[in-house]
């Protein structure tokens, strides 16, 4: 059919205010995700770089701080081929055992002396530094605390002191834990030590050389048997020991960024 003459045909016309409306959201949206992404990155930055410079800082004050009470200057360590001085002389008996029900941390860590070390002293905190703990080959230096607490040690870029296990230099397992990642990260490349490699502790009352002995690469979070006394895996029973000594354990979570697993680098007392 025709149309009729003078017939009004509608005409559907765009409005400006829904296209301001619209565009008016979408630069709302992309404002919201910039800032998001922002904060994201300042966060990231904060755990990454921020928390490290504040641990390191922190952990260097301690060792200055405990060598300058102890009257000692940093002294060249032996190398890895051999050490001249004899081991301690004195042998004290070993230290309990760690509880079956205690933990590895889910964080995610080096001449010697003649003299025997003293036991921690029941009154200090658990945030109180009582050694420092060198390896050559990773370059680091770093206080070693009572207690694997993440808020007042392992956070403060410390190395901390397994409850109950063996203090060092004595028979037993001196076993450490050190975060992989942030917070100082003083165990980042723990997976770079080899057998042979060289660890030692200072304390007041003398300074004791491990040698690096056995590494287990991965573990699970709760296998307790790598900090016993006579340190074994529950997990992989191939790794460990069948006779009493004195060891040092350190352990750290592993791989980077991440607590799923935990990497263990047994050592024994040199001298």
């Amino acid at each position: 059919m025709r149309a009729r003459v003078g017939q009004r045909v509608p005409v559907v016309v765009q409005s400006r205010g829904r296209r301001r409306t619209g565009a008016r959201v979408l630069w709302v949206a992309a404002e919201a995700f910039v800032t998001c992404g922002v904060v994201v990155l300042l966060l990231v930055v904060h755990q990454l770089w921020w928390t490290n410079q504040q641990a390191l800082a922190d952990a260097r004050r301690e060792v200055a701080v405990l060598e300058r009470e102890w009257g000692v200057l940093d002294e060249p360590l032996p190398s890895p081929a051999g050490v001249s001085e004899p081991p301690p002389s004195s042998s004290p008996a070993a230290s309990p055992s760690v509880p079956a029900s205690d933990p590895l941390p889910a964080s995610d860590a080096r001449p010697p002396s003649s003299r025997a070390a003293s036991p921690p002293s029941p009154s200090l905190s658990s945030s109180d530094a009582f050694a420092v703990l060198r390896i050559p080959r990773l370059g680091l230096t770093v206080p070693v605390a009572h207690g694997v607490s993440k808020r007042s040690v392992l956070d403060r870029g410390y190395v901390g002191h397994y409850p109950g296990t063996a203090g060092p230099g004595r028979p037993g397992n001196f076993a450490l834990a050190g975060h992989r990642n942030t917070h100082g990260e003083p165990f980042r490349y723990l997976n770079r030590l080899a057998a042979g490699d060289v660890i030692s502790v200072r304390t007041r009352s003398g300074t004791y050389t491990y040698r690096v002995d056995q590494i287990l690469p991965r573990t699970a979070p709760h296998d307790v048997g790598v900090v016993r006394p006579v340190p074994r895996s529950l997990v992989k029973p191939s790794y460990g020991y069948d006779a009493p000594g004195a060891y040092l354990t350190l352990t750290t979570c592993t791989p980077e960024f991440s607590s799923a697993y935990r990497l263990v680098v047994w050592a024994k007392l040199v001298g």
